[in-house]
């Protein structure tokens, strides 16, 4: 039988840590990349915005709850209570699969969590400089549960926003100014019934596929709100009886029990302008599409580029990858999507619209062009192979090799180990600035994004959500 601490446990020493971080003790890069990760993601929610999913919960919450309150919903500019601001928000960041990316045992994107410290920063009347170090911590404590899984709780069935249940409500608490104790209990509420299964990104996909992080940010804020007013929560989530290790604890995978490095959760959290912030390790996407694609689809137009490949010419497209790229982006449903959510997680429907038009971006994502029945014999020309040497590489590296085939007979290949958008390969602010122009020009202008581009690059300076709401509303 187990035995399970009763005196101090990891909630506690992550509450602490959260409860006592302030701007000060910020760095210089992370303070960028924070400001940086929020031009991106308020890119993309302008994009969002028009999307199919995010039209419908806009229309649903304002006929559940009407009209009035004191936060603000991107675009629309409807106003509603945090909680529902924080969710709707968020799920705009999330629509398009466009947002951020970190993949280490498990995928996230910790901009799924940033509607809700936006919220709840709008509520109170706090300042940028608030919403950075809110930001921070979202980021911090997000990819640190993605890191210690052995292995991710994806390779046994469940999704990432199980964990995003974890470190959502540290960043809504810290807005608040919650105590310890009360982060503890924040803690406890959300991610007592945050548990998503992987179904969400399994064969066919919904729109459930990009709205169950931001629904466990939405749970985030309601889960700190009512700590702040006392209500408990388990304490023992993490480490405890029934918690996180030990529920997942059951599982195995590849004949061995599942388990978590919990020291590695809490070690060295950062604290001083010297110390190294996670969110400087978190990268960007520069096409809308699920984040193992990347690689395969950077590969792909380089080698046809550098090669002066025609589409007509190419009789056969094999793509080698890791075993969950595989096993996620190649199985039968990813051959013949119907819909935007399963064409952007469709490594043949990427690779082949990649080729046809020379380029993925979200006009690719129309479900006209999805429809398109000349893409069919394309997407059958694509062949996904897992590599057993790319796996012992994969996560430090994401490689992928795409071999093109031609009819006459010809063959070229091309590897990619790291996308753009890695740290290692970051994109610049201009090309931020690309893409949330594009995302951007058809829902309030480009001029607009410029100004929201301003806004946020000076966010230390702003002393409320004021000017950034005004102009993130159409």
């Amino acid at each position: 039988m187990a035995s399970y601490k009763t005196d101090r446990f990891v909630s506690y020493d992550l509450a602490e840590w959260a409860c006592s971080l302030t701007y000060d003790k910020l760095s210089q890069a992370s303070i960028e990349r924070a400001k940086a990760f929020w031009f991106d993601s308020l890119g993309c929610a302008l994009g969002g915005s028009q999307q199919e999913d995010a039209r419908i919960l806009l229309e649903h919450h304002r006929a559940m709850s009407g009209s009035g309150g004191p936060c603000t919903c991107f675009v629309s500019g409807f106003q509603t209570n945090p909680v529902d601001a924080a969710f709707l928000n968020s799920h705009m960041i999330r629509a398009m699969d466009f947002n951020d990316i970190y993949w280490k045992a498990d995928p996230s994107h910790p901009s799924d969590i940033l509607g809700a410290p936006l919220a709840l920063c709008e509520y109170k009347g706090l300042s940028g400089k608030d919403l950075i170090l809110a930001t921070v911590i979202a980021y911090e404590i997000e990819m640190r549960l993605v890191e210690i899984g052995r292995p991710g709780i994806r390779e046994y069935g469940w999704h990432h926003a199980t964990l995003t249940g974890f470190a959502s409500p540290f960043s809504a608490g810290r807005v608040l100014e919650l105590s310890p104790t009360q982060m503890v209990n924040a803690v406890g509420i959300c991610a007592s019934r945050t548990g998503s299964l992987g179904a969400v990104t399994a064969g066919k996909l919904t729109n459930m596929k990009n709205t169950v992080d931001p629904w466990a940010a939405r749970m985030g804020v309601e889960s700190a709100l009512l700590a702040a007013r006392g209500f408990s929560g388990p304490e023992h989530i993490f480490d405890g009886k029934e918690g996180l290790f030990h529920v997942f604890g059951h599982s195995v995978c590849q004949g061995k029990p599942c388990t978590f490095d919990a020291e590695g959760l809490t070690a060295e959290l950062p604290s001083s302008p010297d110390a190294h912030y996670r969110i400087v390790d978190c990268g960007m996407k520069s096409f809308p599409i699920e984040a193992l694609s990347h690689a395969p689809l950077t590969a792909m137009m380089k080698c046809v580029k550098e090669n002066a490949i025609a589409a007509s010419d190419v009789a056969e497209i094999k793509v080698e990858v890791i075993a969950r790229a595989a096993d996620i982006l190649g199985d039968p449903h990813k051959y013949r999507p119907t819909g935007k959510e399963t064409a952007d997680h469709s490594l043949p429907y990427c690779l082949a619209v990649g080729l046809v038009d020379g380029m993925v971006t979200p006009l690719q994502f129309k479900q006209e062009r999805i429809e398109d029945k000349s893409l069919e014999p394309i997407m059958d020309m694509v062949k996904v192979v897992p590599n057993e040497e790319f796996e012992s590489l994969f996560p430090e590296f994401q490689p992928s090799r795409v071999t093109l085939t031609l009819k006459n007979g010809q063959s070229f290949a091309t590897r990619v180990d790291v996308p753009k958008g890695d740290p290692r390969d970051p994109m610049t602010m201009d090309e931020i600035a690309v893409k949330a122009r594009a995302l951007g020009k058809e829902v309030v202008g480009e001029e607009r994004v410029d100004q929201i581009r301003d806004c946020v690059m000076n966010l230390e300076g702003e002393p409320s959500m004021e000017r950034l709401m005004n102009l993130m509303t159409a």
